[in-house]
């Protein structure tokens, strides 16, 4: 039986892609890519064998890519490097695309597409799951600093190999080797042992390719904020030939992306996590030619008249015809005293694998009633002794999906706390209990070491400086609802007034829970980010027409 990460190509597809690149034959072993190198080319085995090494384990082979077989994965998308040494052997021709010819050829030929996308996902989710290797993280599991950086990794899909240095000697002798010391915590050391210490997330992203810079020109649509919405209008967008460019201050899937678990969202019967829905999203605009960025922050906006200017926090500015705020709304932090002690040790907004390991056998609260909650506390009772789901009202069906309420009631170890608030938090270096208070004033000491929130979901709108309208939450009015007074002057506001997912700017829209009146579900913040591309198009028809006649 054939291994679907690598497929044979039929000799018409290889014919097609001969269209696309050069053929080069070697006479002795070369290395026809390195480790880290960015921007690598692809590679269709026309006779002979790539041999796929990993270098930093004395050159381990990982596959060798024969006749009509190829090299590559989700990464050439993008900006990310190489993760290995491919070592073309003597005898070998090859047939040799840059990564713009790679993703001509997907967005032209559908075929072509579907084999190399499918065996690019196969072998990313072979790479992060079944190889140690990739960047080294050295620093303490319980670590506020190391833990913000393992998180970022991972939602990012990096390839990186965490070292504990409170329990693992290869970690302690690396410091040794280094000549390090503990107070330069976290440490990074990248693939050509540049070591970066106590790196910022820029600095992470940079290192590993995620971070993207871009041409110093007007392009057609900014979407800011890769959640569900904003992939899904990025999907669209690049699709019908769009000049798109996305950005995310973290990682894509927003809010939707810390879900374990999404089961409710048509066509995946069996669920879909939302990270593995985020990361075939952020690889399907890829696909289209859409260029993504993270992590670029949204610093301030400038409305000229003509585009907009979107300053980043790294400095960067980013000029677009048309706008697209999709940021989505970020959880609120729980009102006790000295919470960001705990966060990152033993307090998150997110429960992800990478929690699973530290829940293991311990207590376990969440907070909230949303369906992120009840996902969260679901998948963790799979590692936990005991979950605790902690509500302050009295319902948990009022916020939650029935099939997630019956779930809860049905686990044996998960266990609904009503009524209940948290009141404080224990513990020297990590969380190691917290008070519970009851609504009869009853205060209850509960050995809880990991507490996960999921409450109060708050726009992500602080950039905006009051550019465009907003509602007294600061969630983004949009439509022909907008009062008159808070209309942009302007000639195309005097013939119609703003679309349905338009703001009081033309040209600026608002999708997904960032927008007043939205549903918080990923299949309506998906439907949104659709649908306002339609949208966009009239608008950029418009500026066009004005262009025209000003001519």
């Amino acid at each position: 039986m054939n291994d679907p990460r690598f497929p044979e190509l039929t000799q018409s597809q290889i014919h097609i892609l001969k269209q696309h690149g050069i053929t080069e034959s070697f006479n002795v072993d070369t290395r026809v890519f390195s480790l880290g190198d960015l921007q690598y080319d692809f590679f269709v085995v026309l006779n002979g064998i790539i041999s796929i090494e990993d270098p930093a384990n004395d050159n381990t082979v990982i596959v060798e890519h024969q006749k009509n077989e190829f090299s590559g994965d989700s990464g050439m998308l993008s900006n990310r490097s190489a993760q290995f040494h491919a070592i073309a052997k003597a005898g070998t021709t090859l047939l040799r695309l840059t990564p713009l010819e790679l993703r001509r050829a997907i967005t032209q030929h559908s075929d072509i597409s579907d084999i190399l996308l499918n065996a690019f996902l196969l072998r990313q989710k072979t790479v992060l799951t079944e190889y140690t290797g990739g960047i080294k993280l050295l620093g303490s599991e319980k670590s506020k600093e190391t833990y913000a950086i393992r998180d970022f990794m991972d939602k990012n899909h990096i390839w990186y190999n965490f070292m504990d240095v409170d329990s693992a000697d290869e970690a302690k002798d690396l410091l040794l080797n280094f000549n390090l010391e503990e107070t330069d915590l976290p440490i990074l050391i990248t693939n050509d042992n540049t070591i970066c210490k106590n790196p910022s997330l820029d600095s992470v992203a940079r290192n590993s390719g995620v971070l993207m810079d871009f041409e110093d020109k007007v392009f057609d649509l900014l979407v800011i904020g890769a959640g569900p919405a904003g992939l899904a209008a990025s999907v669209y967008a690049a699709s019908e030939g769009l000049d798109v460019v996305t950005i995310d201050s973290n990682a894509p899937g927003g809010q939707a992306g810390k879900s374990s678990k999404i089961e409710n969202y048509l066509g995946f019967p069996t669920g879909i996590s939302g990270s593995d829905l985020a990361n075939k999203a952020y690889i399907q605009a890829q696909k289209f030619g859409c260029n993504i960025s993270i992590p670029h922050r949204a610093k301030s906006i400038e409305h000229t008249g003509d585009y907009f200017i979107l300053c980043a926090t790294n400095g960067k500015e980013i000029k677009t015809k048309a706008l697209m705020a999709a940021t989505g709304a970020s959880y609120s932090k729980l009102p006790l005293a000295g919470i960001e002690k705990y966060e990152g040790s033993g307090v998150y907004y997110s429960a992800t694998g990478m929690n699973a390991s530290t829940c293991k056998n311990e207590i376990v609260g969440v907070v909230g009633g949303g369906n992120s909650a009840g996902q969260a506390a679901l998948f963790l009772a799979d590692h936990a002794k005991e979950v605790h789901v902690i509500l302050r009202g009295g319902d948990l069906g009022s916020k939650m999906s029935n099939y997630l309420v019956q779930r809860i009631e049905a686990a044996p170890n998960v266990f609904v706390q009503l009524f209940t608030e948290v009141t404080k938090l224990k513990g020297e270096h990590h969380l190691e209990s917290l008070i519970l208070e009851t609504k009869d004033g009853e205060e209850i000491e509960k050995a809880i070491t990991n507490l996960f929130t999921f409450i109060g979901a708050k726009p992500r709108t602080d950039w905006l400086e009051g550019l465009v309208a907003t509602d007294e939450k600061g969630f983004i009015c949009t439509g022909p609802g907008i009062k008159q007074e808070d209309l942009y002057y302007c000639d195309i506001f005097k013939k119609r007034q703003p679309q349905s997912l338009e703001t009081s700017i033309p040209g600026f829209f608002a999708v997904g829970d960032v927008r007043k009146g939205s549903v918080k579900r990923v299949a309506s913040a998906v439907g949104e980010g659709s649908m306002a591309i339609s949208q966009v198009h009239q608008f950029l028809g418009e500026l066009s027409a004005r262009e025209t006649t000003e001519v």
